[in-house]
């Protein structure tokens, strides 16, 4: 992204918050601005907006800012709005149908925590897991939705009448002027029978991924509140002209702390940081610097 691009986009989304009046806090507001640049910069193909509001009001005000957002830059054409249950995401369509394909054919490698067992223990295929196999289902419907070249409507006939009556076409192309309708695949993940938390930890692009299946979620929960944690944070500065660059949070996770007792010096963190610091340098127009800090969190209560 070019500094001209990203002047455009910086105005575009001022615009679409004044336009629907939406008045987030500043810290609400923040995150969002990084959120959004981190989709267009294809630093992360998927983040979630847990702020901002509540559902529904949080859908239709991010789906009428992303509507606005689109008619003042072509940068976020290829940005989506998606409903999973009461869990809401924006989506770059392109970057997140290459992760789809890049999961399922095995070249981005998850480490797996398996939260039914006390302690909780760590896996690196899906096979060795029951719960895994569901992961790999709710991919495949991912890959049956988001293409390259758009996204396919065949998944309405899962969403409501009035939602399916809004579509003639048999595919939502990125410049679609209907691209910013929320997108519902909740009824296509139930079928896939895979916890959120689970689809979470590899929809948003953490390393570490928590399995456990629905009939064990109250013991996963006792089996993560009961342990210590590593909070994993990804820091990134933004390239601010003529101000301090101040550190923001890319994303974060946690992870077991007995199950990473290096830190960052684990093989897979060192992996993971790698991978993420070869994007940020593809845009170093956006971002002037990425690391990695890890924290200990002793056992607390924890909502999956």
């Amino acid at each position: 992204m070019e500094v001209a691009e990203l002047e455009l986009l910086l105005r575009a989304f001022e615009s679409a918050l004044s336009q629907i009046k939406w008045r987030l806090k500043l810290p609400s507001k923040r995150r969002l601005q990084t959120d959004i640049l981190a989709l267009c910069t294809e630093m992360r193909p998927v983040v979630m907006v847990d702020y901002g509001g509540k559902m529904p009001e949080l859908q239709d005000r991010l789906s009428a800012f992303l509507k606005h957002c689109q008619e003042g830059c072509s940068v976020f054409k290829p940005l989506h709005v998606m409903v999973i249950e009461d869990m809401i995401y924006l989506v770059h369509a392109r970057a997140f149908a290459e992760f789809v394909k890049s999961s399922l054919d095995l070249e981005t490698r998850l480490i797996f925590v398996d939260l039914e067992q006390d302690p909780p223990k760590m896996i690196t295929q899906t096979e060795e897991s029951s719960v895994g196999a569901e992961l790999v289902l709710a991919q495949k419907t991912f890959s049956s939705v988001f293409t390259e070249d758009g996204i396919k409507t065949d998944h309405l006939e899962h969403q409501k009448p009035e939602v399916r009556a809004n579509t003639d076409s048999s595919v939502y192309e990125s410049t679609s002027s209907q691209s910013s309708e929320a997108i519902d695949l909740s009824d296509c993940i139930k079928e896939t029978h895979v916890t959120i938390p689970t689809l979470n930890g590899w929809l948003l692009g953490y390393p570490i991924v928590y399995l456990f299946g629905m009939a064990h979620i109250e013991h996963a929960i006792y089996n993560l509140s009961t342990k210590s944690l590593h909070l994993f944070q990804v820091l990134v500065c933004r390239c601010n002209r003529g101000s301090q660059a101040q550190k923001e949070e890319l994303m974060s996770f946690s992870v077991p702390y007995d199950l990473s007792l290096e830190g960052m010096n684990e093989p897979w963190a060192e992996a993971f940081l790698t991978h993420i610091k070869t994007k940020q340098e593809r845009c170093d127009q956006v971002w002037t610097s990425l690391q990695m800090e890890v924290r200990a969190c002793y056992p607390q209560a924890i909502a999956l």
